[in-house]
């Protein structure tokens, strides 16, 4: 993206898999330089995955690559012979910021742990992305977004109704990683402001626990403070036992539609008219937001009938003039198509594919995005910005230390 707010920002990542590349992914959408560090011979494990539930990609582009890894360039680099660290520091030197995934034995073991790059550049910015934080006796435990953002940090139980066999499952791939890459990419930003200002660059920490914690908060708090655990609602329920516009509605093609509208008693005659039942606004069972409360279940019996005349797109022209919020229970294809997702470009084009852009928009437009690079396609671009003559870039090919 050129003229970004990072456009400038050289970040340096050495980073695998879901979580941290898109927290790189997403600074590359906001303008900065992100050279991708991967292994000399094995690239990315990433750029292996071909198959996530029952979705199967053959050949490329692969979503699975690309989406956590847009925008980006990409080098070759065997960290563990000398020859391909001394490039790694020379990369550092240049860099505004420094991504990683790796834990904290490998970190030592490479030479990238804090210490080491901040030798090599005192003002680079540290950003670390781990599975449970970078303290406490599981700091050097690895984790993935179904154990530490989903199942950890309690969205899984809170989703999973009594009853229900097991857990219910993550919506997708990557979904926690690219929550929690998100925030990381926000914690770097907020760095990089406080080295402008102050000449300081801290180091900063995002975990998929953290993340997952924070993105549960509310509940959390709720928790922590009546001591009860939160707990899911029987599956086909309305939702709210006391207001019958918060809840989920079947239309006549089986699909649902979900009202979420806290205050009924100001929205509740607007709902009449959409309805073709204006009657029932002046129903004394629900003259007032207490005597809709108190009369949730006749509410939402009427409803429930009223609604599944109408098929949802039938519905969705009726309701695109209701003042109350409300919303199509949408999968993942059909958002794709969604008008107001479109007039958003919340999906854009990246290459051959289109992709999600991340949810930062500048000066209302939305991000340019460019394709996720193929595997060490820039490893000579980027030796020859360092200054590396031919003689010394075919050295480095010949020792196995580049790609």
């Amino acid at each position: 993206m050129s003229g970004g707010p990072l456009d400038g920002i050289r970040v340096l990542e050495v980073a695998m898999y879901g979580f941290v590349p898109s927290a790189g992914a997403v600074l590359a959408d906001w303008g900065a330089d992100v050279v991708k560090v991967e292994h000399a011979v094995n690239g990315d494990p990433q750029r292996g995955l071909r198959q996530t539930g029952a979705f199967k990609v053959e050949g490329d582009p692969n979503p699975n690559i690309e989406h956590a890894n847009r925008g980006k360039r990409s080098i070759g680099l065997d960290m563990a012979r000398d020859e391909g660290r001394e490039v790694l520091y020379e990369l550092t030197r240049r860099a505004d910021v420094f991504l990683t995934s790796f834990l904290p034995s490998a970190r030592r073991k490479f030479g990238i742990d804090v210490d080491d790059i901040r030798a090599v550049n005192p003002r680079i910015v540290y950003a670390r992305g781990s599975g449970l934080g970078p303290r406490g006796r599981e700091a050097d435990k690895g984790g993935y977004d179904m154990t530490a953002f989903w199942a950890r940090a309690g969205t899984a139980a809170s989703l999973t109704p009594p009853g229900v066999e097991g857990m219910i499952p993550p919506p997708g791939p990557a979904y926690g990683d690219t929550i929690s890459g998100t925030n990381l990419a926000g914690g770097i930003a907020a760095a990089l402001l406080k080295r402008e200002r102050t000449g300081e660059a801290p180091v900063v920490d995002v975990s998929l626990l953290g993340s997952g914690v924070w993105a549960l908060g509310h509940g959390i708090a709720l928790s922590l403070h009546l001591d009860k655990p939160m707990v899911a609602p029987p599956l086909g329920g309305h939702g709210s036992p006391t207001n019958p516009l918060s809840g989920l509605y079947r239309t006549s093609d089986d699909r649902y539609l979900a009202f979420v509208m806290m205050q009924p008693g100001k929205f509740w005659a607007d709902v009449c008219r959409h309805v073709d039942r204006p009657e029932l606004a002046e129903d004394p069972r629900f003259a007032t937001g207490a005597d809709i409360a108190a009369h949730t279940e006749e509410a939402v019996k009427i409803l429930r009938e009223v609604i599944a005349t109408r098929t949802l797109a039938e519905w969705s022209e009726r309701f695109a003039t209701l003042a109350g919020p409300w919303a199509p229970v949408q999968d993942s294809l059909q958002v794709g198509s969604d008008a107001q997702v479109r007039a958003n470009e919340y999906v854009v084009r990246a290459g051959e594919l289109e992709l999600a852009a991340n949810p930062v928009q500048f000066d209302v437009t939305a991000p340019q995005l460019g394709p996720a690079p193929e595997f060490a396609a820039q490893t000579e671009e980027i030796l020859l910005e360092l200054g590396l003559d031919w003689e010394r870039i075919l050295a480095l090919k010949m020792a196995g230390a580049v790609s």
